[in-house]
């Protein structure tokens, strides 16, 4: 199998919309938002114009019509077309099936950390727990909707995901912030070997 890079994780959300039925690019993005994939994908109503344009050239997808609302301007309607389909299937197996490293930020600062007070560090850390601890709240009350509505769990694994990697996230820096209060971590000066 060959993998499409080309598709970006916006791309990969607009497909994967399209795949349910045809669209603009409008309602995709507040389709997004609504679902709250928003939290996933990095997606603005520009950026959404863009990618369906760029999907259209790569033929992806497809115009089938314009409709016009009152005042408003006028919306292209697309649909995915069955080279859109494999691309979209191909991009999700390498993206479940192949770990990347995307070189988040956090663990860099984790390591320069010491460059700070060590009251500091804590205080900081301590902040992030508490906004992880909220962010967990927000996917519970995700999850609770989505089991209201009667929503197959196949259609929120993400969210299942993310809850998890939160969890743990949270848990290992409370251990890393009693190692801190505690001195198991020292934060005095040593020779640097």
């Amino acid at each position: 199998m060959t993998p499409s890079p080309s598709l970006t994780p916006l791309a990969v959300a607009a497909l994967a919309l399209l795949a349910e039925g045809p669209t603009h690019p409008y309602e995709m993005y507040q389709t997004l938002v609504l679902r709250s994939e928003d939290r996933l994908v990095k997606v603005r109503p520009g950026s959404l114009y863009h990618t369906v344009d760029r999907l259209a050239r790569q033929g992806y997808v497809r115009a089938t019509g314009t409709e016009r609302e009152g005042n408003r301007p006028e919306r292209t309607t697309y649909e995915i077309t069955e080279q859109g389909t494999r691309a979209l299937t191909e991009r999700i197996a390498d993206i479940v099936g192949t770990p990347v490293n995307e070189y988040p930020e956090f663990p860099v600062g984790l390591g320069e950390s010491h460059n700070l007070p060590v009251e500091s560090v804590i205080a900081l850390l301590r902040q992030r727990v508490s906004l992880i601890r909220a962010d967990i709240e927000t996917l519970d009350d995700a999850k609770r909707s989505v089991t209201a509505k009667g929503l197959p769990a196949r259609y929120w694994m993400d969210v299942r995901y993310q809850r998890a990697m939160a969890e743990a996230d949270a848990a290992t820096l409370e251990a890393l912030i009693d190692d801190l209060v505690s001195g198991e971590i020292s934060w005095d000066d040593e020779k640097k070997q």
